[in-house]
């Protein structure tokens, strides 16, 4: 895989959506909060930005599409050849947990630094709490390269090789166990303060 811009560039378009669809299969019924893209859906705004599922799309993006590529390209350099999960199986397995967990342990230690919503004293704390829920989460994304294999069997081999086949659905299936079992961010759980709001609940 190449580590050129447009390269990163896509992979980065391609976890902005999946990530952005996943919240329909964790919250398929539940009001998001995207911050100030909320006022172009007539939605109340809180935050602009921080704390808000935007904040979470374009940072956890930016950070896997990093950490994605420069995983594959560490691997093509030390074994001079590409990472390919049919010819390395074990070693697409590893890199996919590698990836996740370094991407997103990176995002939850920039927000915790730089994220105003954070109490100085807190940041440490929310830093190693945030970086196990990391770990726990990444370790359900096993089966994200196993999706294209699963989509060709039963839709064909063109569909498996799609961008929707072989990128976007296992992202999306991914990010939502990632969110879901590190996070418990499934339906009613997960919510931030404004969601709960927004969705007539009571914050707990």
């Amino acid at each position: 895989m190449s580590f050129a811009a447009s390269a990163v560039g896509a992979t980065f378009a391609t976890y902005c959506t999946a990530d952005f669809l996943s919240n329909f299969l964790q919250h398929p019924t539940q009001k998001m909060d995207y911050g100030f893209f909320n006022g172009l859906v007539g939605r109340e705004v809180g935050e602009n930005f921080w704390g808000t599922r935007t904040e979470h799309i374009v940072g956890v993006a930016g950070c896997l599409a990093l950490t994605d590529h420069t995983s594959q390209a560490i691997f093509q350099k030390v074994f001079k050849k590409e990472l390919c999960f049919a010819k390395s199986p074990a070693a697409f397995v590893a890199h996919t947990f590698l990836f996740i967990f370094s991407g997103v342990t990176i995002y939850v230690a920039g927000d915790a630094a730089l994220n105003p919503n954070h109490k100085n004293e807190d940041r440490l704390e929310t830093f190693k709490s945030e970086t196990y829920n990391s770990y726990v989460g990444s370790n359900t994304a096993w089966f994200e390269p196993f999706v294209p294999v699963v989509v060709a069997k039963f839709a064909g081999p063109a569909a498996g090789a799609s961008w929707v086949g072989s990128a976007l659905l296992p992202a999306t299936l991914a990010y939502s166990t990632v969110k879901g079992v590190g996070w418990n961010d499934w339906g009613n759980s997960g919510l931030n303060d404004l969601e709960l709001k927004i969705n007539g609940l009571n914050k707990k």
